[in-house]
C-alpha cells in the first residue's frame, strides 16, 4: 500500500506532531522497513487517554491538561499542544451532527430571537480569520505561595491559535440589541459532572460583545475545531479569561443584567476588591468579575534545563500579551533583575494576538543561570517579577487597574 493511501483506523486527520502516538501501536514490530505511523490528529481526541505523554493531566473529570512551556514556541499554536480546560462532562462528540448543530441568540435584551445553523452563519455573515490569545484565568496558579485552591496550572495555560468564523457583533446586531442590554450569557452542551444542569455559562459586558474582535468560530488553524477545543462551534474572545470563550456553544443570550449563569457568581472567576492576607476569608459581596487578562510573557526557547557550550551566544525567545492592549516592550535579565536587556518585539497581527520577542545573549561566564523575561504594555503596566498580590482564587492579577 502506498504510504499516502494509508488510513489510521480511528479516523484521525494528520496534524503537525508526528511520531507521538497517544495509543498503542498495534503490530508495530511487523511494520515494513521505513514505515512510520501516520500523524494522529488532535481533532478527535475525546478522553484523557488520547493525550500524548507531553501533556500534564491535572484532572480527568473534568479534563484539564497542559503542555511544557517550550512546546508553545510556534507563532501560531498547533491544536495538539494547546492547553485543555473543561468544567464539566465532555460532550458526546462522535454523535454530533454538524449539519444540524444550531446557534440561538435570545435574552431579555434581544429584539428578536434567531437560530442559525453553521451553514447559515457561513452564508449570511462575512467570514473572518483572526489570531486570538486564550488564557485560563488561573494560568500560573502553581506559582502562588501559599498554594490556593484550583487547578495548579504552570505558565502554559495559554495559547494563540488562528480562528475562523463570524464576528459576534455581526450576529447580535442581526438580531437587534435593545438599549437596556448589559451583558451576554454564553451557552453550550457541557453538563455539570452530576449530569444536572450546565457546568458553566459565563458572559462579557455588552460593550465587549459589540466591539471586541470576538468570533463565533467553526475552524481552528484551518481545520474543524478539535473536540477538546470546542467542536463544532466555539465563541472565542481574545484577551479575556478563557472561560468566556465557550466551547461546543449552542447560543448566546443578550441580558439586561450581569449574567447569572453557572460560574458567574462569586467567587468563581472573581477576585477580592481589596488586598487580602493568605488564608483570609472574603465575603462574596466583596468580589469583582475578572473581565480582562493582564500583561505577561513566556519564554519558549531554550527549554528549561538546557546546557550550552561556554562562550556560545544564546538566542532567547518567546511570546508576550497584554489582555486587550498591546505589549510595548519586553526586557530580559540573567542576574535576577539587577540589569535588564531590551528584546526585539513584533507587533500583533491583530488585536489580542500575542507578540513574539527574541534576544541574543552573551553570558559573562560559565555557570548556572536563570533567565527572566518581563513585558510592559502600552498603558505602562509591567509584569511583576515575583508573585503578585496573593488572592484566594489564585488568579494571576497584577494591579486592579488591569481590570475594566
Amino acid at each position: 500500500m502506498a504510504m499516502d493511501r494509508r488510513v489510521f483506523l480511528k479516523g484521525a486527520i494528520a496534524t503537525s506532531v508526528a511520531t507521538m502516538l497517544p495509543i498503542n501501536w498495534v503490530f508495530a514490530a511487523n511494520r515494513p522497513e521505513g514505515f512510520e505511523p501516520l500523524d494522529v490528529s488532535s481533532l478527535t481526541w475525546d478522553q484523557a487517554q488520547d493525550l500524548p505523554s507531553y501533556f500534564k493531566v491535572l484532572n480527568t473529570n473534568p479534563l484539564n491538561a497542559f503542555p511544557a512551556e517550550h512546546m508553545l514556541d510556534p507563532v501560531t499554536t498547533p491544536a495538539d499542544v494547546a492547553f485543555i480546560r473543561w468544567n464539566g462532562k465532555l460532550p458526546d462528540f462522535a454523535n454530533i451532527d454538524v449539519d444540524k448543530w444550531t446557534f440561538t441568540v435570545d435574552g431579555e435584551s434581544a429584539k428578536q430571537t434567531k437560530t442559525y445553523t453553521i451553514a447559515e452563519l457561513k452564508k449570511k455573515f462575512k467570514t473572518h480569520t483572526l489570531q486570538l490569545t486564550l488564557e485560563c484565568g488561573g494560568n500560573s496558579r502553581s506559582e502562588f505561595y501559599p498554594n490556593t485552591k484550583g487547578n495548579q496550572w504552570s505558565n502554559s495555560a495559554v495559547f494563540c491559535a488562528e480562528w475562523t468564523g463570524v464576528l459576534v457583533k455581526d450576529v447580535l446586531e442581526d438580531c437587534g440589541v435593545k438599549d437596556d442590554a448589559v451583558y451576554t450569557g454564553h451557552h453550550g452542551v457541557d453538563m455539570h459532572l452530576s449530569g444536572k444542569g450546565p457546568a458553566i455559562s459565563r458572559g462579557v459586558p455588552i460593550e465587549a460583545a459589540l466591539n471586541d474582535n470576538a468570533l463565533i468560530a467553526w475552524a481552528m488553524n484551518g481545520e474543524p475545531i478539535p473536540y477538546m477545543h470546542g467542536y463544532p462551534l466555539r465563541i472565542v474572545y481574545g484577551g479575556r479569561p478563557g472561560s468566556v470563550s465557550h466551547k461546543s456553544t449552542t447560543g448566546m443570550s443578550i441580558r439586561n443584567k450581569i449574567h447569572d449563569g453557572p460560574k458567574m457568581g462569586a467567587p468563581a472567576y472573581q477576585v477580592p476588591n481589596y488586598p487580602v492576607a493568605p488564608g483570609e476569608k472574603v465575603d462574596n459581596k466583596d468580589f469583582k468579575i475578572i473581565e480582562e487578562m493582564i500583561v505577561k510573557s513566556l519564554i519558549t526557547h531554550p527549554q528549561t534545563g538546557t546546557e550550552f557550550k561556554s562562550g556560545k551566544t544564546i538566542n532567547l525567545r518567546g511570546h508576550a500579551w497584554a489582555g486587550l492592549r498591546d505589549v510595548e516592550r519586553v526586557d530580559v535579565s540573567y542576574d535576577y533583575g539587577a540589569t535588564w536587556h531590551k528584546a526585539k518585539l513584533t507587533r500583533p497581527v491583530n488585536q489580542t494576538a500575542w507578540q513574539q520577542w527574541q534576544i541574543d545573549l552573551d553570558l559573562p561566564q560559565a555557570g548556572y543561570y536563570e533567565l527572566w523575561a518581563r513585558a510592559t504594555d502600552e498603558a505602562g503596566l509591567t509584569q511583576p517579577v515575583v508573585q503578585p498580590q496573593w488572592n484566594l482564587r489564585g488568579i494571576y492579577l497584577m494591579v486592579a487597574t488591569a481590570l475594566r
